[in-house]
């Protein structure tokens, strides 16, 4: 009979994660706001802007195929500390850059490994381990909205920060914020627990078969290509959005506002699709968060546009956010277990980042060429189609296993 399984403190699981993710979403969800003033400054286009911002969303998704490896290997706490050095470093070179390649260095590569360490991967890893199943896609939609609510609270911080102390002292403390990151993880550090088995299955699952066996599972496929489409949906609106308003004439603050409401009412949206996952298939609600998108995009295009309508669009957008997040983490959970879950949660998530590098870099490019970002609001539209349409066909039940093709069990 196997030992009973030990879990950390439900109360300290869910503060410590909500207050890490706190952290890192609410710092990454500003970045848009440092557009206009790093570009300005610097003298750069919004196109190096882009470029940077691109290849951090870009390294986040690369890196967090290792990040989770490493926290399924050797425990997420050591992967969170080590972020939180990450995020420090990397927020300090993006103030004191110089050059392009330098601010594309450390906004990019740095902060990009810095999040794959710090954010949904490794903190639904731990979650995802310490959780019961039947609680799980509420675990996650509650921390999920806890760390959106930072980003309500970030946004006007952060315009205030810019406009009163310069954009690169804002930077400086955000990135001693980020070393708070560090004593929290120690308190995730999870206790010492027999081999999980996976959707009933025997144990001892190595890596490349976990792999090989998520790589050839049309649903894991499935969930990987709408998750490019939210990438790309959510980067290119919450960088480029600040600077659409502004070209349009609106005040700098009707920006700050509208990614302060979109924080705020992701904290609903999330927290709501995680007790509606308790109840309602998951591929439905996916379907139905992007099919949402779309309608929300184009009335927004179409009506004329106002401080109000920025802010209606933003609340919509806000409920449609990160609320892909649990369902489709829990999704991967459900079939394929948690022994690897951080892992096939990475490379899951290595798409939303090639969507999201696509996005913000392609508005840069486009609105550099045409002085619009008439293309890409097109294109946020027909993927979201696409996004909703290939999310209805997932396969939510456990992954069915043969024991004897496992390691180190008889053929």
């Amino acid at each position: 009979m196997n030992p009973p399984l030990q879990r950390l403190p439900l109360l300290r699981l869910l503060v410590c994660s909500s207050l890490i993710l706190t952290l890192a979403m609410g710092i990454r969800h500003g970045f848009g706001l440092w557009l206009q003033p790093v570009t300005q400054g610097q003298g750069w286009t919004r196109e190096t802007f882009s470029l940077a911002i691109a290849v951090q969303n870009l390294s986040w998704g690369v890196f967090g195929i290792c990040a989770g490896m490493l926290a399924d290997r050797w425990g997420s706490w050591r992967v969170l500390i080590g972020g939180s050095l990450l995020w420090t470093l990397g927020l300090c070179g993006m103030a004191l850059a110089d050059t392009p390649l330098l601010f594309t260095l450390s906004t990019g590569i740095v902060i990009g490994a810095a999040q794959s360490a710090s954010t949904y991967g490794v903190i639904y890893g731990i979650i995802g381990r310490q959780i019961a199943p039947e609680k799980r896609s509420w675990a996650m939609g509650l921390t999920g909205a806890a760390g959106s609510f930072c980003q309500f609270l970030m946004m006007p911080l952060d315009g205030w920060m810019i406009a009163t102390i310069g954009w690169q002292q804002a930077l400086l403390l955000l990135a001693a914020a980020t070393l708070l990151i560090g004593p929290l993880a120690l308190a995730l550090r999870e206790p010492a627990t027999p081999t999980t088995t996976a959707a009933g299955t025997a144990p001892q699952q190595g890596i490349w078969q976990a792999m090989r066996e998520a790589a050839a599972y049309p649903s894991f496929r499935l969930l990987m290509a709408a998750y490019f489409v939210c990438g790309f949906q959510v980067v290119f609106i919450g960088v480029h959005l600040p600077s659409y308003l502004r070209d349009q004439g609106l005040a700098p603050q009707v920006a700050s506002t509208a990614l302060a409401l979109i924080g705020l009412f992701n904290v609903f949206g999330t927290y709501g699709v995680g007790l509606l996952g308790q109840r309602w298939p998951h591929r439905f609600l996916l379907a139905g968060i992007y099919g949402s998108r779309v309608v929300a995009i184009m009335l927004f295009l179409l009506a004329p546009l106002t401080p109000w309508s920025v802010y209606a669009f933003a609340a919509v957008m806000g409920l449609l956010w990160l609320s892909t997040v649990p369902p489709t983490n829990a999704i991967v959970a459900q079939i394929f277990g948690v022994r690897h879950f951080s892992m096939l949660s990475g490379f899951v998530f290595c798409s939303h980042q090639v969507g999201s590098f696509t996005g913000v870099w392609l508005g840069g490019w486009l609105y550099d060429r045409n002085g619009s970002y008439d293309l890409v609001w097109l294109a946020s539209i027909v993927l979201g189609v696409l996004a909703a349409a290939v999310s209805l066909p997932v396969r939510e039940t456990a992954i069915e296993r043969a024991p004897q093709r496992l390691a180190g069990q008889p053929r």
